[in-house]
């Protein structure tokens, strides 16, 4: 299976991660038959016409029969029952992956044997739209996507899906499924779980909305993500409780020292809090992917109508420029608001530049470093 080609993909759930799958699959990698299996038959129409899948399955089962690699594609909830179910239905060299957010429950739940040909993966794109309607082939491209195999896998399995993912342009990068589930609990879950509890507490407030409309940059940032979907966040909140309840008995700690040093009026020790806060940021930054002096921040000013944010997203993609992080301020109706992404390396943000102003919208770059 070493030199096996990727010739038929099977996709159960095909909204928006699955159906980009499939778009990227046969634009991207050459695979000539994508299946797919929804519960719903609008969504498996719709995939058709926009040839996110070559065939409409009606079952699990007809979607993985003969299939060389199947991405179960379904909310958290469901991801052990599907990957398990996709293990039975397929043949033999089949290798089954899925896209959910966390990834321990899933490793620990497969035998031995299931885990030669089952390998978690955790793509770190995706998008404010959701559905195959806003599915495209350039989802995945420059994304880190997380690939978590167990004790037992099969090389050739790992290499079949390590070499397709790299095929449709993610960055694949392995890590342990209990390290990646801890991981997501600091920097993705916790965050959800603040941004949550803040916006609640600020919303108590008198003059919540006058408030909230002269609120600066750090709220803004702070609360981005606050009300995201919830039935999606408690299935992963719950999926990964451990690990969270952890990563929050740790936050607590630290909440309870700045508590201790404002009731002690003990000005050195709240000065300690924000250097070493300082010291971590800036050593992850050294150590990682995206040093300050290489990460630009683009100003997009955009009108509050329908489809402007997917428009740019998809431009930018489409242009092969990836953005490592993104934020939004809305104003009003009226005055719109600003689109604030973050690309790295300064010839791409020049290119973003190009691409956006083709599209008609007057930005504004600097080097992150300049901001500080």
């Amino acid at each position: 299976m070493a030199e096996a080609h990727v010739s038929t993909v099977a996709l159960i759930g095909v909204g928006l991660m699955g159906g980009s799958l499939g778009l990227a699959a046969r634009e991207l990698a050459g695979v000539g038959e994508v299946r797919g299996f929804s519960q719903t038959r609008a969504t498996l129409d719709l995939a058709l016409e926009r040839g996110a899948i070559t065939r409409a399955c009606a079952s699990l089962e007809e979607a993985c029969a003969g299939a060389d690699l199947i991405f179960v594609c379904t909310p958290v909830r469901l991801v052990v029952k599907h990957v398990r179910a996709a293990l039975a239905a397929a043949p033999p060299h089949a290798v089954v992956s899925d896209v959910g957010s966390t990834k321990g429950p899933l490793m620990r739940a497969l035998t031995p044997e299931e885990q030669r040909r089952c390998i978690g993966g955790h793509p770190l794109c995706g998008s404010e739209t959701a559905g195959v309607a806003n599915a495209r082939a350039s989802l995945y491209h420059g994304a880190t996507y997380f690939v978590t195999p167990g004790d037992h896998v099969d090389a050739d399995a790992y290499q079949l899906l390590y070499g397709f993912l790299g095929d449709i342009g993610a960055r694949p990068v392995a890590v342990d499924p209990e390290e990646h589930d801890r991981q997501m609990a600091v920097v993705s879950h916790l965050p959800h779980v603040l941004a949550n509890v803040l916006m609640s507490q600020a919303g108590q407030h008198a003059g919540a909305r006058d408030a909230l409309l002269s609120a600066g940059p750090s709220f803004r940032d702070l609360t981005r993500i606050a009300g995201s979907n919830r039935r999606v966040w408690t299935d992963i909140f719950l999926d990964n409780r451990a690990a969270l309840l952890a990563s929050l008995a740790q936050f607590q700690e630290g909440l309870q020292e700045v508590l201790e040093a404002l009731a002690a009026a003990d000005a050195p020790r709240l000065s300690d809090t924000i250097v070493r806060a300082k010291e971590q940021r800036d050593r992850m930054l050294a150590a990682g992917s995206l040093p300050a002096e290489d990460l630009y921040r683009i100003l997009i000013p955009v009108p509050d109508r329908p489809g402007v944010f997917s428009e740019i997203m998809v431009a930018l993609g489409d242009a092969g420029i990836n953005v490592e992080d993104l934020s939004m301020h809305h104003m009003s109706a009226e005055l719109g608001g600003t689109l604030t992404v973050f690309v790295l390396g300064e010839d791409v943000c020049q290119r973003a530049t190009h691409v956006l102003g083709a599209l008609g919208y007057e930005v504004s770059t600097r080097a992150e470093v300049d901001a500080e």
